[in-house]
């Protein structure tokens, strides 16, 4: 009799200990299963260059500036027009939540962007190290 309660005891320990566990996972917090993501919201013509609007989320502590870079989509790659832009490390709200933010890139010198452009939209995270990662693409019409 005594090894029949022994193992009920056990058995209830064991349950008490994964219903706790259990308990952990779901009160953590649901970001800390998250990766450091990026999703391209909108792209519109900011004269004379493009901006995109991000939604982005990161890590704290993370060490990366956030990225973009657009082409225009042109039969003739002569007339190609590029710009590009960065949101600063100290200017990221890396707290694993969503955050929005907006890029107006810089033109390159001898390029223009048009209304009606198609253009091409990178958008990355870029780290001290040289790697780029977590890279969303989309294609839009100015």
């Amino acid at each position: 009799m005594k090894s029949s309660s022994l193992r009920r005891g056990l058995a209830g320990a064991a349950a008490a200990a994964l219903l706790a566990g259990a308990g952990v996972l779901a009160t953590a917090p649901s970001a800390a299963a998250k990766a450091n993501l990026i999703a391209i919201d909108k792209v519109s013509f900011h004269a004379p260059s493009v901006q995109v609007q991000v939604t982005y989320s990161c890590d704290p502590g993370m060490d990366h500036e956030l990225v973009a870079n657009a082409t225009t989509l042109r039969k003739n790659t002569h007339l190609q027009a590029i710009a590009a832009g960065t949101i600063k490390k100290d200017k990221l709200v890396c707290d694993y939540n969503d955050h929005v933010a907006q890029i107006t890139m810089r033109t390159a010198v001898g390029s223009q962007f048009e209304k009606g452009d198609k253009v091409k939209v990178t958008v990355f995270y870029f780290d001290n190290d040289g790697f780029s990662y977590a890279n969303q693409d989309t294609v839009a019409t100015l």
